[in-house]
């Protein structure tokens, strides 16, 4: 049984664990796939991680049960403790960064100011002009952004 809530943060304490004769894997495994129908792994993970935190389930339980790593799984219990809840459904974006990403608008201005052509005369206008050695696709990639913000 539930001892006490503080209701006005959503911070749950002094919650008794739940017994592992209650949880079931297999449904937990069911029902991330359901909210991976609508929302990313990531979230659903996290979502289901913190319905498993605000049952009072111990953090390896929800590791094991979830996927989610054991650090994200503390982080996690701590914002819901602390009540920093400004972050819980964001997901960050993986991978490195473009190397493009701090000179687009000078290389747009530049293709638009010169008469280059083709794909590889905007690579090598940029290799020699700011030092970037970039490929084809990479200029594709910053061309199809900035025409879709246009």
């Amino acid at each position: 049984m539930r001892q006490s809530r503080i209701i006005d943060s959503k911070v749950i304490k002094n919650v008794e664990p739940v017994p592992n004769t209650v949880l079931n894997k297999e449904l937990i495994i069911m029902v991330m796939a359901f909210l991976q129908l609508f929302l990313c792994e990531t979230l659903a993970k996290r979502i289901m991680s913190l319905v498993l935190i605000a049952a009072g389930v111990p953090d390896a339980t929800i590791t094991e049960s979830t996927g989610q790593c054991n650090r994200s799984v503390r982080q996690l219990r701590k914002d819901v403790s602390t009540g920093n809840t400004k972050n819980l459904f964001v997901v960050n974006g993986g991978g490195r960064k473009s190397k493009l990403a701090d000179i687009g608008q000078e290389v747009i201005d530049e293709i638009a100011a010169g008469n280059y052509y083709s794909r590889q005369q905007f690579v090598d206008m940029i290799e020699e002009k700011f030092g970037i050695k970039t490929s084809r696709s990479a200029v594709d990639r910053l061309l199809k952004k900035t025409a879709s913000n246009a």
